[in-house]
């Protein structure tokens, strides 16, 4: 895989059930790069491990005063050279493509997860995680998988010169031989400090992330209360705890340095007595002394690697464990299953969804409304109506899947359920385009969008985008939308975002508060054209209006976790007190109440649905 073939056209299914097999899955589906790296680095660092042989029998050479040698000596050092050169700079480029490869896949499977649990995803795992593992945890893992082969290679060099050593000056080279181990295996006992004080650093930073993308997420909220001095200063606190932890992690990581410099000094110099002993007593060759000098001295170069690996490991090592715990997330409680179980079959069309939960019924081909005091409540059996397990917070697990036809939702490929099953939240997203775009998407192509925006009543939308657009832009499918659909008001986002919902004409379409944000005869109107539009499709509305409960074939109230009572709206508007408690928002001293106040309230609620 080049750089230039991303994105992976399938990153594959990973090993998600820990940090470092994940890490291991990386690295065997990237064999080809790393041996294309490896053998680069072979390249370079035998280059460099060949140095102090060539400049000691240079030296050797000098000393005998032998031109011929001299020659030959100088092209060694030519060719060790370009080996050394050419080496390194592919070396660098087949480790960052491995690098950049390796991110892309782990970025693309995060992606793929994100889109398959939806807005579940948030409510499994903290905001701040995502963010963290989707960005600092991507580059740590990219930056242990491009410093394996570097790591390998330089370990390579530093075995061939310990043996070159011993076969070209044994006397020395024992010494030598003897202290690399030592070298190599002296900040090991200082790792798996730096490693926990390093996974406290990343642990705070993740909450001074999530920390931040609360805020952020809720500044509009604070400025209204005058909180956000509050939520700065709680920032400043976490921020300060990261970087008191950033700086107890470096000192660690300085402390290894410093033994990867101080223990090869004391070898170097060691060597040089030594050698400058045996040098004396005849028994070691100057160009011999030199060239064990220089190899002790060429040596610092691989040994830094050491480091480097053991670093990239235990920065990677959790983030990869983050990495898995999302990716190992599956959309229901009981995991991917048997990798040999095939998903059972799409229910034929024309079956009713059904939910064992609550025990709400919506039947096929008919416009359905859920009442539910809890707007969370609402959100929860949305989302369960779309197949995606739903955790209620108090370890009990998610409750059984919707059916659709009897076919559990869940247990269906994403792919087929989401083709039944058309969820759209509470609060849609816009994304940045044209809006031409914005409703290019799967559809059964029997609503064409003019369609779906004059059943939304989108027309004012469309008047403001093309009043907003530049100059030579007169078709209001070419206009774009900022970023999130910021330059449009609440009410507009809802009704375009409804719009795109009707565009791709489902099997089935649950709505969850459709209409919260535009007004009431706007509401009205998008009520009659929904339920023109859908005829004879299968909608579920979870709302509290009247004015969409009027419109509804079949009304459900879900109180307290179950579904106790269905009919019409009127029907259930007069025989039904915590239905009537609902809808008209009656005070708490008046539920329950048929008559006085409550029962005037019906009346007059009956009187402006009949002239709306």
């Amino acid at each position: 895989m080049q750089i230039s073939d991303l994105p992976y056209p399938d990153p594959g299914v990973p090993d998600a059930r820990s940090g470092a097999r994940f890490l291991w899955w990386l690295g065997r589906g990237q064999l080809g790069g790393q041996a294309r790296s490896l053998a680069w680095g072979l390249v370079h660092f035998c280059g460099i491990a060949g140095l102090p042989y060539v400049v000691g029998l240079g030296v050797e050479a000098a000393v005998d005063r032998d031109g011929g040698r001299l020659l030959l000596v100088g092209g060694l050092l030519l060719l060790v050279g370009t080996a050394i050169a050419v080496g390194d700079a592919m070396l660098h480029r087949t480790a960052v493509t491995n690098w950049i490869t390796a991110a892309a896949r782990v970025q693309q499977l995060l992606a793929r997860k994100t889109a398959e649990l939806g807005s579940a995803l948030t409510r499994r795992v903290a905001a701040g995680e995502v963010v963290a593992v989707s960005t600092g945890d991507v580059e740590k893992i990219g930056w242990f998988v491009e410093a394996v082969s570097r790591f390998l290679a330089a370990a390579f060099a530093v075995v061939a010169i310990c043996v070159g050593l011993l076969f070209y000056a044994p006397a020395i080279g024992v010494v030598v031989a003897a202290g690399v181990p030592v070298l190599a295996l002296s900040v090991l006992p200082l790792l798996p400090r730096a490693t926990r004080r390093a996974d406290v650093q990343r642990e705070k930073a993740g909450k001074a992330t999530e920390l931040a993308s609360d805020t952020v997420a809720g500044l509009r909220v604070l400025r209204g209360i005058g909180g956000e001095e509050l939520f700065l200063d709680r920032y400043r606190e976490a921020s300060q705890e990261v970087r008191r932890a950033a700086v107890r992690s470096a000192r660690m990581w300085a402390l290894i340095a410093a033994v990867q410099v101080l223990l090869p000094g004391a070898l170097m110099v060691a060597v040089v007595w030594y050698g400058s002993v045996l040098v004396l007593d005849g028994r070691l060759a100057v160009g011999e002394l030199v060239a064990a000098f220089s190899a002790v001295a060429t040596m610092l170069y691989p040994l830094r690697h050491f480091e480097e690996i053991a670093m990239s490991y235990s920065f990677s090592r959790p983030s990869a464990q983050r990495a898995a715990r999302v990716l190992s997330l599956t959309r229901t409680d009981g995991g991917a299953g048997p990798a040999s179980a095939p998903p059972p079959q799409a229910p034929a069309p024309g079956g009713d969804l059904y939910d064992p939960a609550t025990g709400l019924l919506a039947p096929a081909g008919r416009f359905t409304a859920v009442v539910c005091g809890d707007p969370d409540l609402a959100g929860r059996l949305a989302e369960r109506l779309g197949g995606h397990a739903v955790h209620s917070g108090d370890g009990a697990g998610a409750p059984p899947s919707a059916l659709l036809g009897g076919v559990a939702l869940d247990g269906l490929a994403l792919d087929a359920a989401r083709g039944l099953v058309l969820v759209q939240d509470k609060d849609p997203v816009l994304l940045s385009g044209t809006l031409r775009e914005l409703f290019d998407v799967p559809a059964s192509g029997a609503v064409p969008p003019p369609a779906a925006l004059a059943a939304a009543q989108c027309g004012d939308v469309l008047d403001a985008l093309l009043q907003a657009a530049p100059d030579g832009v007169d078709d209001a499918m070419d206009t774009r939308i900022t970023e999130r659909g910021r330059s449009l008001s609440g009410g507009q986002r809802q009704r375009l975002a409804l719009a795109r919902s009707l565009v791709t004409d489902p099997e089935v379409l649950v709505l969850d508060e459709p209409t919260s944000a535009v007004d009431a005869h706007t509401e009205a109107r998008i009520a009659d054209g929904v339920a023109t539009l859908r005829a004879g499709r299968t909608t579920v509305v979870l709302a509290s209006s009247p004015l969409l409960l009027d419109r509804a074939d079949r009304v459900v109230l879900v109180h307290g976790g179950p579904a106790v009572a269905a009919g019409t709206h009127r029907e259930l508007l007069r025989a039904e007190p915590r239905y009537r408690a609902v809808v008209t928002r009656e005070p708490d001293g008046e539920r329950g109440r048929i008559g006085g106040p409550a029962g005037n309230i019906t009346e007059e609620l009956t009187g402006i649905e009949e002239s709306a």
